[in-house]
């Protein structure tokens, strides 16, 4: 396996093949259909160059601050409770897009079309597959929730910024060069 620590470089991608097998430890942001659209609309609220995006629509619970009580001025502190992969295929509108902005990884399940293949490789970027169904096994490699953004969009769609450590096994199924899984 290899493991990989954000911010992505071009030396990382450059070395990953179709079929390698990675992990990331580090900064994940997960963006579904409505995070992408915003992203293009109105700009990504945090830097994504470099970034991982992860196209998934989390569970998460806002944990209660017994020592501040409920209505404490502190910032709400939030757990995963589950996080998997949702189908890539729904962000292929915007996907390509988001990579010209800088994005070095982006994680779903299932293909992508054309226009994204293009995109990797004008971009120096891959597109990895998580497991569907592993949920419990992925949230186990969640080490905190450093933020979120766009909450308003719902649990599911908001930008949640992760802190994760060996977050896979993810498997490369483009790569930079064009190379695909699904072909």
């Amino acid at each position: 396996m290899i493991e990989l620590n954000t911010p992505i470089t071009n030396d990382d991608i450059n070395r990953l093949k179709a079929g390698d097998v990675i992990a990331i430890s580090g900064q994940i942001l997960t963006a579904r259909d409505q995070a992408h659209k915003r992203i293009l609309e109105e700009g990504a609220p945090v830097d994504i160059e470099g970034a991982v995006l992860f196209h998934a629509g989390p569970i998460i619970q806002e944990e209660k601050d017994e020592e501040n009580g409920e209505d404490s001025d502190c910032e709400p502190k939030y757990k995963m409770v589950a996080v998997g992969p949702t189908t890539s295929m729904r962000m292929n509108p915007y996907e390509a897009d988001v990579l010209d902005m800088g994005a070095k990884i982006i994680i779903g399940k299932g293909g992508m079309d054309d226009s994204v293949r293009e995109a990797l490789k004008r971009n120096n970027a891959v597109y990895v597959v998580a497991t569907g169904g592993c949920a419990a096994l992925y949230v186990d490699k969640v080490n905190e929730i450093k933020g979120v953004n766009w909450l308003d969009l719902g649990m599911p769609e908001a930008i949640w910024d992760l802190d994760v450590d060996s977050f896979g096994p993810l498997i490369v199924a483009m790569d930079s060069e064009g190379n695909s899984l699904y072909d």
